[in-house]
């Protein structure tokens, strides 16, 4: 008999919460900068952030601020008066990505140049 926290298990593997420090956006790169009090940062994408939260792609942010009771997210407002919250979790558990197959045909050239066996 298979125990339940076996089938209940998430399979990106799990994250301890730390607080939220400081959060800022960066113009240039068109990401977020977030620090957390156990010293990680990380450099999350404003695309990745629009799209979580549904946020039109031309929305310019103008204030980016951390939840001082909680410290768990951040809220980030945007000039066409859209609020986006991000979480701790989704800036630190992130799936990984799948990696890409590599290809595994073979050329029409290559197998014409190759040595026949009798």
């Amino acid at each position: 008999m298979k125990s339940l926290a076996v089938s209940v298990r998430k399979p990106y593997g799990f994250g301890v919460f730390s607080r939220v420090r400081h959060a800022r956006y960066l113009g240039w790169e068109d990401a977020f900068e977030i620090e957390f009090e156990d010293g990680l940062c990380f450099l999350e994408s404003g695309i990745g952030v629009k799209r979580a939260n549904r946020i039109g792609a031309q929305a310019l942010p103008v204030r980016v601020e951390v939840d001082p009771g909680l410290g768990s997210h951040f809220k980030v407002t945007y000039d066409n008066g859209q609020i986006a919250e991000v979480s701790w979790a989704f800036v630190r558990e992130h799936p990984p990505k799948k990696p890409r197959k590599a290809a595994t045909k073979k050329s029409f050239a290559s197998s014409r140049l190759a040595p026949r066996r009798a």
